[in-house]
């Protein structure tokens, strides 16, 4: 090709990922259910946008590296101390018996239907046996199912998309080697590649320790940092065993998002820009070299390749994988109605099918095309019914409001406490040690890390968190707080309003004030220790004396702070008030 050519196509590809993520938003709908039908039309109507003649041999290295850096962006979601019982227990065996069954399951199934030998079938089951966070993460971001639920599924997409990979690339060094491995082989060949990958996150997470703690870098160098430590990192570990990168990612991500040292959140501002633009460049990239001709043979076989997959082997695994547990029986069930297919099977199937057909392999050049199809097919099937099916299963979280109350004095406690006997699923987060003791001692639900971590992002989402409230006694940290979520966060924003406000006051956002402007921090506090309380009072009627409107709920147990003069919202759909009186 050109350079201009080359320029046009690389161009074009950035370009398409991009405007289809921002349809996807608009659509509301998974960003994957957009890129690739937009990638493979790209791929039918140019000439252009074709990664195997852009980059030519660099491609498929390039998508390694490219992978381990959205695994490594997943690893850092992935608290060890979050995962614990029964979850534990059953993440570990979604994956081996997932692993165990969805290979070989998937390999009897696609010989048949797809006509293809047996060595091409097996590639493809091994291939299929990966989820991917790339895929489940939106997926559940739109279910927004239970936590527990939501941390088992993003587990085991991270998990067994590490072991996939390195499944697929054992597989294939067996066949194109022509070599019949004993069983015993190929685990102590398995297990020298997971040890590899142990052993290389664990090094990066060393280096990461001296480049983030000790040498103390900056947001922008320290973001920089953990992007040069994970790729080189996953470039040394691939070089010296096929896919022990993906391993290596996962590890460090998981020792940066556990080990208390780290200050991840702070720095993912970057990560989390990039991330997203590699997963939509990725999927342009690979759906663009899939051709119609090379889909219409195994479209049909296809279909029946993931009834099998989502009807017939996904249940059975999450059965074994759950039987013993406390999980609920909806959400064992839910369990078995989640299992798309992502960027890891695609890079993968890319990877190795040509090759595979360079090798004279029976049938792989249908591996590619039908690892496509699997994908679209499972996204597009769980895509449109996990919602309907997570309501029907009852494991959605409720549409009440789950307030983030940032303070922890003494009628704040008490405000949550209260909130909580109303039936909201309250959260509260404080800085200092004392202040923290007492929302644990009041046996609330205290949120761990940085507040920037917990009130915006992924970690927003995971929590479930519907709005925050600015509710310290430093005046100064409430707006400066404000003024930074509203630039990152896109949750309703609310603080104090200020004791004495002046020309020193930091500038805000339009951020509302939670409470009437007499009812500042300080006067809380000091009414609060007089005697008063945080009570809750019926809809209707006038309030008594000396009682102050703080917040209503609705009927669909939506919380709403009172306006700036004490006048409830929306006072046709007040069904309870929140007040601050005698007790």
């Amino acid at each position: 090709m050109t350079s201009e050519q080359i320029l046009i196509g690389s161009g074009l590809t950035l370009v398409l990922a991009v405007a289809s993520q921002l349809l996807a938003a608009r659509l509301r709908v998974p960003a994957i259910i957009v890129l690739l039908p937009v990638g493979f039309a790209a791929g039918a109507l140019t000439d252009d946008v074709h990664p195997d003649r852009l980059l030519g041999p660099a491609f498929s290295p390039l998508v390694s590296l490219a992978v381990a850096v959205i695994l490594y962006d997943a690893g850092l979601g992935l608290d060890l101390r979050e995962l614990t019982g029964h979850a534990r227990h059953t993440v570990v065996r979604l994956v081996w018996v997932g692993t165990l069954l969805t290979a070989p399951a998937a390999a009897f199934a696609a010989a048949p239907l797809l006509g293809v030998s047996g060595k091409a079938a097996a590639m493809l089951g091994a291939i299929l046996v990966v989820s991917g966070p790339t895929v489940v993460g939106p997926l559940l971001d739109f279910v927004r199912p239970t936590e527990r639920v939501r941390r088992v599924l993003l587990w085991e997409g991270s998990l067994i998309d590490a072991v996939g990979g390195i499944l697929g690339a054992l597989v294939f060094h067996a066949l194109v080697s022509e070599q019949h491995r004993r069983l015993g082989a190929g685990l102590l060949e398995f297990a020298a590649s997971v040890g590899l990958g142990l052993l290389g996150g664990l090094l990066g997470a060393a280096l990461l320790w001296l480049l983030l703690v000790r040498a103390r870098l900056n947001e922008v160098l320290g973001t920089s940092a953990q992007l040069a430590v994970v790729v080189g990192v996953a470039a040394v570990c691939d070089a010296l065993r096929d896919d022990t990168g993906l391993i290596a990612a996962i590890v460090l991500g998981v020792v940066v998002a556990t080990v208390p040292a780290f200050d991840p959140p702070a720095r993912r501002i970057f990560l989390e820009t990039l991330v997203p633009l590699i997963v939509g460049v990725l999927f342009v990239s690979i759906s663009s070299t899939v051709t119609w001709s090379s889909v219409r043979p195994v479209l049909l076989p296809v279909l029946g390749l993931v009834a099998v997959l989502a009807v017939v082997v996904r249940p059975v695994v999450a059965a074994l994988s759950t039987a013993g547990t406390d999980l609920a029986e909806g959400e064992r069930a839910f369990l078995g109605w989640m299992a798309p297919r992502g960027i890891v099977a695609a890079s993968t199937a890319a990877t190795f099918s040509t090759s595979l057909a360079a090798a004279g392999v029976g049938g792989a050049e249908k591996i590619l095309p039908a690892t496509f199809l699997v994908i679209v097919f499972t996204v597009t099937l769980y895509g449109l019914s996990a919602v309907p099916v997570a309501r029907l299963l009852r494991v959605t979280r409720p549409a009440r409001s789950r307030p983030l109350l940032v303070g922890g004095e003494p009628w704040t406690v008490e405000l949550a406490a209260v909130l909580r006997s109303a039936g909201l699923d309250v959260l509260l987060w404080a800085g200092r040690d004392e202040q923290r003791a007492r929302i644990s001692a009041a046996g609330l639900e205290l949120a761990d890390g940085e507040l920037l971590a917990v009130a915006s992002g992924e970690g927003a989402e995971r929590e479930g968190v519907t709005a925050v409230y600015l509710l310290t006694a430093e005046d100064g940290f409430n707006a400066l707080a404000a003024a930074v979520l509203h630039e990152v966060s896109e949750l309703p924003v609310f603080r104090l309003p200020a004791a004495a406000p002046g020309p020193g006051a930091v500038g805000g956002p339009p951020a509302a004030t939670v409470l009437p402007a007499a009812l500042t921090g300080p006067e809380l506090a000091r009414r609060h220790a007089a005697g008063a309380r945080i009570l809750r009072r019926p809809a209707d009627g006038e309030l008594p004396p000396g009682h102050d409107l703080l917040f209503t709920l609705d009927r669909a147990g939506h919380l709403h702070p009172a306006a700036p003069d004490g006048a409830p919202p929306h006072p046709d759909r007040v069904t309870e008030r929140i007040v601050l009186g005698p007790a």
